[in-house]
């Protein structure tokens, strides 16, 4: 059976490489895995979401949802560093990978989490309100598993907090966006390139 980054337990085996994330304001070296995401390259969506959104809040907690190997959820922390920052994924390997990743490159305020499921307990760091959502988000999950993980962390932000998503218009982007609206998150389009839909929602009023 084919392994996939969202999978709890990778069975890819492992060979580890470094990437780099190199932006205007932050220069990250980051160890990466065979059965993460984008283990070859910071991935583009990712990048795009980088350079595009605003500063974080510059407190409370803010929320990387799908964080693989920590390259948003340590941006969030070096950008905001007197928030904390939290990380979370299904993937036990890129949970390591992110925990080593922050060590590293020596970021304090930020602690990745294996993502609960519907039957566990949940930990009072994760129940929010979030001050701030970033997220490349696992759409290869699939489209009910995918809202059910949206609606989820969407409904935990704080009041009038925002939440970013970088989608490909290829895997969905739009259709997306229709259902955020329909489901009662206001969600605008807030920038768009080769091919990336950056989408800015809110929790439902």
């Amino acid at each position: 059976m084919a392994s996939h980054y969202f999978d709890s337990d990778p069975t890819a085996p492992s060979r580890t490489a470094t990437v780099t994330l190199l932006l205007p304001d932050l220069h990250l070296r980051l160890a990466t895995d065979r059965g993460v995401f984008s283990p070859d390259r910071i991935d583009l969506g990712t990048r795009i979401l980088l350079e595009t959104v605003p500063p974080p809040p510059d407190h409370g907690t803010l929320l990387d949802l799908g964080c693989g190997y920590g390259p948003i959820a340590l941006a969030m922390a070096l950008r905001a560093p007197k928030a904390t920052v939290v990380g979370i994924d299904t993937n036990q390997r890129a949970l390591a990978l992110a925990r080593r990743n922050a060590k590293a490159n020596a970021v304090p305020n930020v602690s990745f989490h294996r993502a609960p499921g519907p039957e566990d307990p949940v930990d009072p760091l994760l129940r929010g309100p979030f001050a701030a959502l970033w997220s490349n988000p696992p759409i290869r999950i699939g489209k009910q598993a995918l809202h059910t993980l949206l609606t989820t962390w969407l409904d935990r932000l704080a009041d009038g907090a925002y939440a970013h998503f970088v989608v490909h218009k290829h895997l969905g982007a739009d259709s997306l966006h229709r259902w955020l609206d329909a489901s009662g998150y206001p969600t605008d389009r807030v920038a768009s390139r080769a091919g990336y839909r950056i989408l800015r929602t809110m929790r439902r009023p």
